[in-house]
């Protein structure tokens, strides 16, 4: 048993150096904080335990990590500490106690709250005002020289503002990046191609560790300075005031509490405001105000008795896929799902999170069987981060991307150029029929008026229609069933169903919701094709030819036309009696081959009725000024194209010059 706990602890050791070295050596850990936190709770546990089994190089007695060799190592004059952390309220209301203990007073103790910054601890040592050098914490005696680094960061002053400056001074204070920075180097490196960085704390810490000092300018770091080591009077806020006066950035966010309720207060309202800050922090700092109390209380091996880290409930967690599953959106995207065993991460206990899709999944090779790092931070949909592939089991696979809609069955396909895979059965997939009925009774589609959304809900829910045929088929007693359905309204509904079935062909392209074709490709392709057979037979090299149809909408078209669902229920529209008249072949119409654009608002028509009576001449009406542009239509408030037009040269028709063109023919 002795030894078994022995080799227990020795593996313990092990794990943590080496989640250490990842963290603060390499900036890439492969665990969550919490995992971390986990292990060396568990190990200082058994080492309080069992004293015996404690050695003099246990992490339990370290700061950090010996500093990489790459830079010059620095010596603190005075230890960096690390500090003890609380994870529950009875860990800060054993603080607090043990605080009045100590001091032997049942006074109200004054305490900084401020928060806990997920950065870099940085010292930075000032000679006669002027900055000489900067340091990491290292291992907490030593760390390395980054002080051509840290002179790229525009928060930290080369030069004190104050005409008295001490011979020498230390100022400690937080290297961090901003969410915003974030965001955008992950963006711009997942463009590149390149590594993305798992969290703000890492970009800054690999930022401000990179050899070469304009990658780190580039980077945008921040600097919060929030202590001055070497006083020993005083308070801790007098010490902030002194570092603002001196030119430096302090947190805003700093308040001066009393006591245990303060703490608790304090913890209640930073915990609410958490992820509407710009930049990470994952927990709180309470420090005694007193600098000479602070010196009284004293430190143990590796913090101080006077200070303590109030940890929020983690937002990554570690945990193991159980399965990846397909979800349908109602745009049709096919989004991946990791199915988890349970675990509490973000104050919630989360079994599912996106994967985003396929690029992703490969990108980080997700698997059955992994595990991984979850993300949550607030209300945000639970995220796999990464996998932890020392733990990966033998014989897992890759995830193959999905062939067929797991609802519908119809094709899957990943357009070239898009991240998303789609399931191509719009207008037939159940799990798109709300979104499809919709814009099919839109008004520039079928023109269904009284079907909105709330209607449709009903609707679908009620089981009355699976898709846009079934609205042929409706009766009255079924809605009269809807709730705040009367009989004049179901009457008026019916009726504007019953007279959507006359309409054009182009809207009824339209209608069918296919994607990347709106109403002027529906228009261009309703006078390409005679009839809709044609283009349902039409291959994606045909689609080409047609002008303004590019590489994406045909594959679109084309797609949405193999589906046997979609076939089906344009088939059963049909037989409902929707129909069109044949369309006029459009170069014989006196517009044919003009291209207008129309801008501003028109007193006599809408912009869709002057959008139809111009299509119906032959016009194509587009939505942007070009040189091919022959005409823009200006009516009231018309705005930066009526400017290009006029910088082109382009003839501009106000309503008065339009109506007499049009009503010309």
């Amino acid at each position: 048993m002795v030894k078994d706990l022995q080799q227990h602890v020795a593996e313990l050791r092990r794990l943590i150096d080496h989640y250490n070295y990842e963290y603060y050596i390499n900036d890439n850990p492969s665990v969550p904080d919490s995992e971390w936190d986990r292990l060396f709770q568990e190990l200082k546990t058994l080492e309080e335990q069992h004293p015996q089994l404690k050695t003099a190089d246990s992490p339990t007695n370290r700061v950090g990590a010996k500093s990489a060799t790459a830079f010059q190592q620095i010596t603190h004059k005075i230890p960096m500490l690390s500090l003890d952390n609380a994870f529950e309220p009875q860990d800060i209301e054993n603080f607090v106690r043990r605080i009045h203990e100590r001091l032997n007073s049942n006074q109200s103790i004054e305490f900084i709250a401020e928060p806990k910054l997920d950065g870099l601890a940085v010292s930075l040592i000032y000679e006669h005002g002027v900055l000489a050098y900067a340091a990491t914490r290292g291992d907490g005696a030593t760390g390395e020289d980054i002080t051509e680094n840290c002179k790229t960061i525009l928060d930290i002053p080369l030069r004190l503002d104050t005409n008295k400056p001490p011979a020498a001074v230390e100022v400690r204070g937080e290297v961090y990046m901003l969410k915003s920075k974030f965001l955008a180097i992950n963006n711009q490196a997942a463009l590149d191609g390149s590594k993305t960085f798992a969290n703000p704390r890492n970009a800054a810490a690999g930022s401000l560790r990179q050899l070469n000092p304009n990658i780190t300018r580039k980077r945008g770091l921040s600097f919060y300075a929030y202590n001055l080591p070497q006083t020993k009077s005083g308070t801790q806020q007098a010490c902030l005031v002194q570092l603002q006066d001196w030119g430096f950035a302090v947190c805003e966010e700093i308040q001066k509490i009393l006591d245990l309720d303060g703490c608790k207060k304090y913890y209640a309202y930073l915990g609410a405001k958490r992820n509407d800050l710009p930049y990470e922090i994952d927990g709180i700092v309470f420090k005694v105000n007193d600098l000479a109390l602070q010196e009284r209380l004293g430190f143990i091996s590796r913090s101080p008795r006077w200070a303590i880290a109030y940890k929020f409930p983690a937002q990554e967690e570690i945990t193991q896929v159980l399965d990846i599953e397909f979800q349908v959106g109602r745009t049709g995207i096919l989004t991946p799902v990791a199915r988890l065993k349970p675990v509490f991460v973000g104050g919630v206990t989360v079994s599912n999170a996106t994967l985003h899709n396929m690029d992703e999944i490969w990108r980080k090779d997700v698997r059955v069987g992994d595990t991984v790092i979850v993300r949550r931070a607030g209300d945000v949909i639970p995220e796999v981060v990464s996998v932890v592939l020392d733990k990966r089991p033998e014989k897992t696979t890759k995830v193959i991307a999905p062939q067929h809609c797991p609802v519908c069955k119809s094709a899957a396909v990943q357009i070239e150029g898009e991240a998303a895979i789609r399931c191509m059965g719009e207008i037939s997939c159940p799990a798109q029929v709300k979104e499809a009925i919709a814009h099919f009774a839109s008004r520039r589609a079928m023109n269904i008026d009284g079907l909105g959304e709330k209607i449709v809900e009903q609707l679908v829910s009620s089981d009355l229609i699976s898709n846009v045929a079934d609205l042929y088929k409706l009766e009255l007693k079924q809605l009269l069933c809807l709730e705040r359905m009367g009989e004049k309204s179901a009457h008026n509904l019916l009726t504007a169903i019953a007279n959507s079935k006359d309409t054009k062909f182009d809207r009824f392209l339209f209608a069918l919701g296919i994607r990347e074709v709106g109403a002027t490709t529906a228009h261009t392709l309703a006078a390409e094709f005679v009839e809709i057979k044609d283009l349902m037979q039409a291959t994606v090299e045909r689609l080409m030819q047609i002008k303004d149809v590019g590489p994406v909408v045909a594959e679109n078209i084309y797609w949405f036309f193999q589906q046997k669902h979609n076939l089906e229920v344009i088939d059963r529209l049909l037989k409902y009696g929707v129909i069109w008249p044949q369309p006029i072949i459009s170069n014989k119409l006196p517009l044919s081959g003009q291209i207008f654009v129309l801008t501003g608002s028109m007193q006599k028509y809408s912009r869709d009725e002057a959008r139809d009576m111009l299509q119906n001449l032959g016009a194509t009406v587009s939505g942007s000024v070009s040189k091919k542009t022959n005409y823009v239509v200006a009516g009231a408030e018309a705005g930066s194209k009526l400017d290009k037009a006029l910088q082109l040269g382009v003839k501009v028709l106000d309503e008065e010059h339009f109506l007499s063109l049009i009503e010309g023919f």
